[in-house]
């Protein structure tokens, strides 16, 4: 496309923000900013807007048509209580004096000016460019009203169409109101997402001073404090306090996420209680905020193909009307000869065939499925992605920190006789307090989701290649792997022999606790005489790769939904398939490398299958590119991922299966629209033109315009259902709930 060319929504908007100038300032000056301002556009094919603006102009918009209807509405009442017709069908009268007849065309002429004539101008891009549609549609039914109204006040003998006409552009101004209003709600998600930045920050100075800056002129390794309640203002690192942050706002999380030095934070999310000095890491259009903004706004500009098939049903409509009109015109010059019936009729139809019924039906659902995508922390790049999701058939899941945690945890415990699990516990996170190693942190963390008493150890040393060492209790406690005992001459049990043994199957880690004492003596201690012998091991911990208690959840929904599952790793196949077996995975593919895991996805799309590719959007990028919808999943911090359409800010897996739900209800909603959009233009059409007239049926433009009116409220309100779909896990058949964590055996 040449760099001057501009689709007619690019030059309907150009119109309504003229119209919106117009209202706001002088109308010569308005018109004179607004030409310049398209010139401008059209040199450098530059239609963009900055955040502010593009939310500031929707909001302008509807209030432009607000406005426009309650004037208008307003302006028709006198209209209506002259009009002959409607006193007659009521049963009123109003009085009459010198000059009264002049009433409806008057006013009627005012309210066509005023509420019809932005139609009129919205439709020339659409003329200009030989693409009628919506805007074409409408104009050319009130410019037909209008005109065959004017000629009722020079020719007597027809009859006067005055009321019907301020009535239907009433109608159109209250329709594309309800659309501007679907837009900026649509679009206001920026909006309050640039309203979390604060606008000045509280910067430390290299005395230990405080200084207020305005946020824009932070840099990279900035020192700030965070007060209590208030925005951070860029992402960074927390340096020193503690504190609980709210970012629900950005990742969806509900509950405050507790911070310690070294914890990363987000730029717009709120401090707690505590007070926070942090190290900027980004600023300006590097931070999560800012990516998320650019996300939105990606978003909002990519159309649904559906939302693409119905503008094309409105260029399809403006010819159907015209033809049905041109059929009318003919067929009932035939029957009756040519008069102003023949003129009502042919008004009828192009009255009717005013499609904002077809114009709501997509914007509505969109703006709805992106207010539910945000709610459950999904952030849509691209929504003909959204769309494609409830085709997929195969979900394609990378491993590591996806399906699992992507870190060491203690997934089994054995334990001699006489040594209980808590007590096992309890000594080896006493002997590993000291260690970083990620075994050490295992243990320790299983020990406290355990509420395992602490222990106090003394004399920690480190055994190179073995394992650690230290004094429990005045007793010498190891902690190590099978080196160990080759070093201790240990002598394993057979409970832990065979506990081993079955862990080897699944590819697990095993450690030992050992106890030191003399040979063949019972130890003491706090087992209190437990039946184990000097240096031999007292309990075995098996450790992996922690699988995630959402990923049991998740593949049971997707298989509940009829979808395959595949893992991608490069773990061992070992490690994988006793992974895909506790988890019930339908295809697993192995030692992958991460470059090659887009071939793997396109393996699966060879055998014809729609594919989505679900990973952390770094090492899959290609993965994720590749798939016919890739997801992302992260962190609040990765949600600037270029590579995928969809983003999974909370990090969790099952918002794979919200999803897919909400993918499929979205789109039912989107047909049942245009169903009944469709419908109300099959049913009225024919109505109008008058193949019932035979026995007495026939449209007026005032009914017709009801009708119409009816059909966009039927859409609007068929839209909002969307809002009670059900997208809790737990709902579908079949779909466990959540409990403990299930170890992969």
């Amino acid at each position: 496309m040449d760099e001057h060319d501009h689709s007619p929504n690019e030059e309907e908007s150009r119109v309504e923000q003229s119209l919106l100038e117009e209202e706001a300032e002088d109308a010569d000056e308005a018109e004179h900013e607004v030409a310049e301002h398209d010139e401008h556009d059209m040199d450098h094919g530059d239609g963009s807007h900055d955040h502010g603006d593009h939310g500031g102009m929707h909001e302008g918009h509807e209030q432009m048509f607000r406005r426009r209807f309650f004037v208008s509405t307003l302006l028709s009442i006198p209209v209506l209580l002259y009009s002959e017709t409607l006193q007659e069908w009521l049963g009123f009268s109003v009085p009459v004096f010198p000059g009264s007849e002049w009433i409806n065309p008057v006013f009627a002429v005012v309210v066509f000016g005023y509420g019809g004539v932005p139609f009129l101008r919205m439709a020339v891009p659409e003329l200009r460019d030989r693409a009628p549609g919506m805007m074409t549609l409408i104009s050319m039914a009130i410019t037909v009203a209008f005109v065959y109204s004017l000629a009722s006040v020079v020719l007597p003998t027809t009859s006067a169409f005055f009321w019907e006409l301020v009535t239907l552009i009433d109608v159109m101004l209250l329709g594309h109101w309800i659309e501007m209003r679907s837009v900026r709600r649509a679009s206001s998600a920026l909006d309050e997402l640039a309203k979390l930045l604060p606008d000045t920050a509280e910067r430390i100075t290299g005395s230990g001073d405080t200084e207020e800056v305005p946020v824009s002129d932070l840099t990279e390794d900035d020192l700030v404090l965070v007060r209590p309640g208030a925005s951070v203002p860029a992402d960074g690192v927390v340096e020193e306090g503690d504190s609980d942050v709210n970012e629900s706002m950005i990742t969806g999380e509900s509950r405050p996420v507790s911070k310690d030095p070294g914890d990363e934070v987000i730029g717009g999310t709120i401090n707690g209680d505590g007070s926070l000095r942090v190290r900027i890491s980004a600023t300006g259009e590097e931070t999560t905020l800012a990516g998320i903004m650019r996300l939105v706004e990606e978003a909002q500009k990519s159309e649904s193909r559906t939302q693409m098939l119905a503008d094309r049903a409105a260029g399809w409509l403006f010819y159907v009307a015209v033809a049905a009109a041109a059929v009318t015109a003919v067929a009932w010059t035939v029957a009756v000869s040519f008069d102003a019936t023949v003129v009502e009729r042919v008004v009828t139809v192009l009255v009717i065939a005013c499609p904002h019924a077809l114009g709501l039906a997509i914007p509505l659902v969109v703006a709805i499925n992106t207010s539910l995508a945000a709610q459950n922390g999904m952030l849509i790049r691209d929504r003909i992605a959204m769309e494609e999701a409830r085709e997929l058939d195969t979900i394609v899941f990378d491993k590591t920190g996806t399906l699992t945690e992507g870190e060491q945890g203690v997934v089994d415990v054995a334990t001699v006789d006489g040594v209980d699990e808590d007590e096992a516990l309890a000594l080896a996170a006493a002997v590993e307090g000291d260690s970083e190693h990620m075994i050490a942190r295992a243990i320790r963390e299983a020990a406290d989701e355990r509420g395992v008493a602490a222990r106090s150890a003394t004399g920690f040393e480190a055994l190179k290649g073995r394992g650690v060492r230290a004094t429990v209790d005045g007793r010498t406690v190891h902690v190590g792997g099978p080196n160990l005992l080759s070093q201790l001459d240990s002598d394993v049990p057979p409970e832990l022999t065979a506990f081993a043994e079955r862990a080897g199957e699944n590819a697990r880690t095993v450690v030992y606790l050992v106890r030191e004492g003399e040979r063949g003596e019972p130890s003491g201690g706090a087992s209190g005489g437990a039946a184990s012998v000097a240096g031999d091991p007292v309990a075995a911990f098996a450790l992996a790769d922690v699988i995630r208690e959402e990923s049991y959840r998740v593949v049971d929904g997707l298989h509940e939904l009829g979808i395959e599952v595949a893992m991608l790793t490069g773990d061992s196949k070992d490690v994988a398939d006793a992974v895909a077996e506790e988890l019930g995975i339908d295809t697993v593919f192995a030692e992958v490398l991460p470059e090659d895991k887009d071939e793997k996805v396109q393996e699966l799309q060879n055998q014809g299958k729609f594919v989505a590719m679900v990973g952390d959007g770094v090492n899959d990028a290609p993965a994720l590119t590749r798939a016919d919808v890739g997801i992302a999943i992260g962190s609040g911090t990765d949600v600037a991922v270029q590579s995928a359409d969809i983003i999974l800010v909370q990090n969790n897996p099952m918002d794979v299966v919200r999803l897919v739900k909400l993918s499929k209800a979205s789109y039912r909603k989107m047909q049942e629209n245009l169903v009944w959009a469709a419908g109300y233009n099959v049913f009225a059409i024919p109505l109008a033109a008058g193949v019932l007239a035979p026995i007495g049926i026939l449209l007026s433009p005032a009914v017709g315009a009801l009708l119409m009116s009816l059909s966009t409220v039927i859409v609007a309100i068929n839209a909002q259902f969307l809002r009670r779909v059900d997208l809790d896990l737990p709902s579908l058949p079949g779909v466990s709930v959540p409990g403990e964590v299930r170890p992969a055996d």
